[in-house]
C-alpha cells in the first residue's frame, strides 16, 4: 500500500514539474499573444488591427469580392508577415545593415512610378501582398532591407544557390530568436521561415536592392 502511495506521488510530483513546460506551447502559455518572437509578444490585438486595415481596404476596391476570397487565411498572412519582419530586423541588425526614411520614400517613389502612379502602386501591393495602404511604407521598407541584407551578406539572390543560402541565414536567426505561435493561427516552419508550410513570398522581393549612396536620416 505504501509503496504504491510513494509512486503515485511520484508521478504527480512528476506532472507537477512538467507542467510548465506542457503548457510553453499551448495556448494558454501567452494569454493574448498571437505569437512570441524572441521574447517579445506579438499581440493579438495589434494582429487584428492590420486585418481590419486591409479588411476595410478590400471592401473598398471594387473587387471586393475577390480580394477578400484570395485572402481567406488573412489573420495567418498578417501574422506571418509580422513574424517575419522581426526576424529580418534582427539579421538586419546582426549584419550591422540599417535603412532610412530617404531611402524607402525613394524607393517608393520609383516603384510608383513604375505603377503608373501611386494609386496603382497601392492597389497592387493590396491584391498581390494585402497590404493596406496605410501598410505601404513597411512593405516598402521590408524590401529595402531585403535587398541590403542580402547584399550584405554576399548572396546572390538571382540563382537558386542565394535564395537557399540567404534563406539559412534567417532560418539561423529564426532558430536564435525562438519562435512561439498561438496554436490557432498554426505553427513556425523554421527551414522555410514562414508560418505552416505556405509559400515564402518575401523571396519575391528579395531582389529589390535599395538606393545606392543616399544619405541617411534615420
Amino acid at each position: 500500500m505504501h509503496r504504491r502511495r510513494r509512486t503515485a506521488l511520484s508521478f504527480s510530483a512528476a506532472l507537477l514539474a512538467a507542467a510548465p513546460l506542457l503548457t510553453a506551447c499551448g495556448s494558454d502559455a501567452h494569454p493574448g499573444a498571437a505569437a512570441v518572437v524572441g521574447g517579445q509578444r506579438i499581440e493579438v490585438s495589434a494582429l487584428q488591427a492590420q486585418v481590419r486595415e486591409v479588411r476595410t481596404a478590400q471592401e473598398a476596391s471594387q473587387e471586393s469580392a475577390q480580394l477578400i476570397k484570395n485572402t481567406g487565411q488573412l489573420n495567418q498572412i498578417k501574422l506571418n508577415n509580422m513574424i517575419f519582419d522581426r526576424i529580418l530586423r534582427r539579421a538586419a541588425d546582426d549584419a550591422g545593415v540599417t535603412t532610412s526614411r530617404k531611402e524607402i520614400q525613394t524607393t517608393r517613389q520609383q516603384a510608383a512610378a513604375q505603377s503608373g502612379g501611386e494609386k496603382q502602386l497601392a492597389m497592387m501591393l493590396l491584391q498581390q501582398r494585402a497590404f493596406a495602404p496605410g501598410q505601404i511604407d513597411s512593405a516598402i521598407g521590408r524590401d529595402v532591407l531585403l535587398g541590403k541584407l542580402a547584399q550584405a551578406l554576399g548572396t546572390d539572390v538571382s540563382t537558386p544557390q542565394g535564395v537557399q543560402a540567404f534563406l539559412a541565414a534567417l532560418t539561423r536567426t529564426s532558430e536564435k530568436l525562438g519562435v512561439d505561435v498561438n496554436p490557432r493561427y498554426g505553427s513556425w516552419n523554421y527551414q522555410q521561415v514562414t508560418l505552416g508550410e505556405a509559400e515564402t513570398p518575401w523571396i519575391k522581393q528579395v531582389t529589390v536592392q535599395a538606393p545606392q549612396q543616399e544619405p541617411s536620416d534615420a
